[in-house]
This record gives structure tokens, C-alpha cells and sequence, in this order.
């Protein structure tokens, strides 16, 4: 069975799988090595410099098909102007508003992905043009809010007709590529699993805190943004690992604000490497995932996983 969708047309690639765009984790060698495997390998976003250094990486790599994720609340047209000159095969815009900059990315004639968390959100996506909705679930690791990949995917996927839906959130296997596909997206975003990756821009701390974790150990809050004075917007909160640290902070923000001394605690245990204090930005799947595995063959693997899946659950004769 091969999983050949609308979305696989529209990117060029050769499976429904894209990389999660993540902000430090997704750069160019793990972007080349998703594509490798066939699916879509998509960097993160950063300054421009680091988009720079990123996609050259990712030419280097690969010749198959990868993009660039942006966030919309904080990309400036000059950024984007230079992404849209390096060609990318997609470019997804995240995290507010893409009306600034649709139009922008859709007079290139590349492909324009936006990722969205309601169904408002998406109906804007639609009617700017967007070529497919990434759907994205409560679940996912990083930032995000509202509603649970399960009810929010078909809902989005009623809401956008012809136009291929992404789901994401909480997937990391072949089980939930396959899901999604039933609950009829074109494909599925996988953040979480490609961050255990060799390729991942993570360090050891990072992946032995992911491997070891369950889903239990995560929460949704925005004490790793304030302390660090990061400006996201406030309605996305940020699925990240727990530790020390944001448990006693938790539902505690309007505090932390203000606590220049829970600041400069916050920072001396980040620098010394204190699990206590580091931040992991990870999502609900953590279950699922016990070893780094290096990227190529585990996009051959979810493949393979969610064809047996599929074929299993087709009716017999």
C-alpha cells in the first residue's frame, strides 16, 4: 500500500510525513535527513543568520524537497523575502496572523502551509489562500493551545474541502500517521519523534530527559517564556518537560514576572546544565519514544508501521 495523498503531490515528496518545524531543533542536517527518507524535512525558524547557515545545510544534505517554518508574530518581510529566494519546496507560516505575509509567499509559487490552532484561525488560513492547514493538537510538544488533535483534525479537515489538512500533535509512530490519515488529513507533522534524532540540534541532556519521560511528565504553562522575558503571544501557552523549576511556577506566572531573583536562579541553573532548571520542549508522545535513532530510516519506519495499520483495519472480502 502506498500512502500517495494530495499532500505528497503538492510537496513532491515521496511519503505524508513532515518534520515539525522546531525553533533550535529542526536545522539543516535534520531537515536533509527527513527528506532523505522521503518525507518533508522542514527547519525551524530563527534570526536570519541561523536561516542562512541552516539552509545551507540543508542543500548540502539533500536534493529532495525540504522548507522553512516561520512564526508569523515575529518574521519580518525582509526574512521572508530571503527564504523565499532560497527556493524551499514549502513554507509554513505559525503562531499569529499570516495575513501579513501570505501573499507574499503565494506570488512566489511556493507552496504556503499555515499552521493553525482553531477553527477561526483556519478559516482564515483558508480564505488567504493557504495551500494546506496544518492542524495542530493540544497535545504537540512546544507552543499551542485549545483542543485535542482527534476532535480538532476532522474538524479542519470539514472546514477546508479540497485543501489537504496536516495533523498535528501527540503523533509519533505509524499508528498515528495512520490515524490521522483515517480521520482524513493528507499527511501528518511529527515533532517530538525527530527530536530524538542524531540529526536533532539537541544536546544529551535533551534526549536522555525525552527518552526517560512519559507524558505525564509534561505540562502546558508559560513559565519557561516568562522567564526568560520571551515575548511570545499570550495566548499560546508551551507544552514543555517538567522539572523543579516550572512545578514550582506553574499557574504562578504573574509572579515570576516581577521575581528578579527567581530569574537569575533560573539562568545559573541553566548554565551549570541542572536538569532541575533546563528547558525541554517536548509533547505528549514522549511514551512512545526510548532511543535516538537516526532520522532517514525512521521515516521508513513510521512508513512501513502505518501501512500495516491500514492494511490491517481495511474490510476483508
Amino acid at each position: 500500500m502506498a500512502l500517495h495523498t494530495a499532500l505528497t503531490t503538492l510537496l513532491g515528496v515521496d511519503h505524508p510525513i513532515v518534520l515539525a518545524p522546531m525553533g533550535g531543533v529542526s536545522g539543516g542536517a535534520l531537515a536533509a535527513a527527513v527528506s532523505e527518507g522521503g518525507g518533508l524535512g522542514m527547519i525551524g525558524s530563527g534570526d536570519a543568520e541561523w536561516l542562512r547557515r541552516e539552509c545551507d545545510v540543508a542543500d548540502a544534505g539533500t536534493e529532495k524537497p525540504w522548507g522553512v517554518g516561520l512564526l508569523a508574530w515575529s518574521v519580518d518581510a525582509a526574512t521572508l523575502d530571503e527564504v523565499i529566494a532560497r527556493r524551499p519546496a514549502a513554507i509554513m507560516l505559525s503562531f499569529g496572523d499570516p495575513t501579513p505575509f501570505a501573499a507574499a509567499v503565494r506570488a512566489s509559487g511556493i507552496p504556503l502551509l499555515v499552521q493553525v490552532t482553531t477553527l477561526d484561525d483556519a478559516r482564515r488560513a483558508l480564505d488567504l489562500g493557504a495551500d494546506a492547514v496544518v492542524a495542530q493538537g493540544a497535545e504537540a510538544g512546544g507552543h499551542g493551545e485549545g483542543r485535542g488533535t482527534m476532535a480538532f483534525v476532522p474538524a479542519v479537515v470539514d472546514a477546508a474541502g479540497a485543501t489537504p489538512v496536516v495533523a498535528a500533535g501527540g503523533i509519533a509512530d505509524g499508528r498515528g500517521v495512520a490515524a490521522a490519515l483515517a480521520l482524513g488529513a493528507a499527511g501528518a507533522m511529527i515533532g517530538t519523534r525527530f527530536e530524538a534524532t542524531h540529526e536533532a540540534l539537541v544536546g544529551p541532556l535533551e534526549s536522555k530527559a525525552i527518552i526517560a519521560a512519559s507524558a505525564a511528565d509534561t505540562t502546558r504553562d508559560r513559565v519557561l517564556d516568562v522567564v526568560r522575558d520571551s515575548p511570545w503571544p499570550h495566548r499560546f501557552t508551551a507544552r514543555t518537560l517538567r522539572n523543579r523549576f516550572t512545578d514550582a511556577w506553574h499557574d504562578r506566572e504573574d509572579e515570576l514576572r516581577d521575581d528578579a531573583a527567581a530569574k537569575a536562579e533560573y539562568a545559573a541553573g541553566v548554565e551549570r546544565g541542572d536538569p532541575d532548571y533546563h528547558p525541554v520542549w517536548a509533547g505528549e508522545a514522549v511514551d512512545l519514544i526510548r532511543e535516538i535513532e537516526p532520522a532517514t530510516p525512521l521515516v521508513g519506519r513510521i512508513v512501513d508501521e502505518a501501512e500495516r495499520v491500514l492494511r490491517s483495519v481495511q474490510p476483508g472480502p
